[in-house]
């Protein structure tokens, strides 16, 4: 898998599909907070793995968290994370297969890249990429040639 980059400068203006998802299906966006830390862990670790839960913690080491939560009323229904793992790396990512065709993980998506915007960089990372059409399509992300071998090439995996 390799990793992708993201000019961060060119993002798409999501706000009406924002609006939408809000008031069509009682979705809202938004950064969870430090009391809320052991809820969306828990969650992306009942729902994907362990260890994305890792990176979801770290991301509540800085303030405000370093994610965003997709959320209807009290259920978590997606999440983004960046500058967890590495520096100025966007993920990890997901929506709950129930909850997916809705525009939710573009939303997550482009919150997340906006805020490494917000830290103050131009190009963001998109780390050992699943699905690199769909991020070409939804942010033009380009293929970072040479980019195989990456930052998670010898993880360690929790055991299931």
């Amino acid at each position: 898998m390799n990793d992708m980059l993201v000019r961060l400068v060119d993002l798409p203006n999501i706000s009406a599909e924002e609006k939408s998802l809000e008031e069509n299906e009682k979705i809202i966006f938004r950064r969870p907070i430090a009391p809320e830390k052991s809820i969306v862990v828990n969650w992306v670790r009942a729902h994907f793995s362990e260890n994305w839960a890792d990176e979801v913690a770290v991301a509540f080491a800085s303030s405000p968290a370093n994610c965003y939560i997709a959320q209807r009323k009290q259920e978590i229904l997606g999440f983004a994370c960046f500058e967890c793992t590495a520096k100025n790396f966007f993920g990890p990512t997901a929506v709950l297969d129930t909850e997916r065709g809705k525009g939710i993980g573009k939303l997550l998506l482009v919150k997340a890249l906006q805020g490494l915007k917000q830290m103050g960089y131009v190009y963001g990372i998109i780390g050992g990429v699943g699905p690199a059409d769909y991020y070409k399509k939804t942010v033009k992300a380009k293929i970072i040639e040479n980019s195989e071998v990456s930052i998670y090439q010898n993880l360690l995996k929790h055991k299931k």
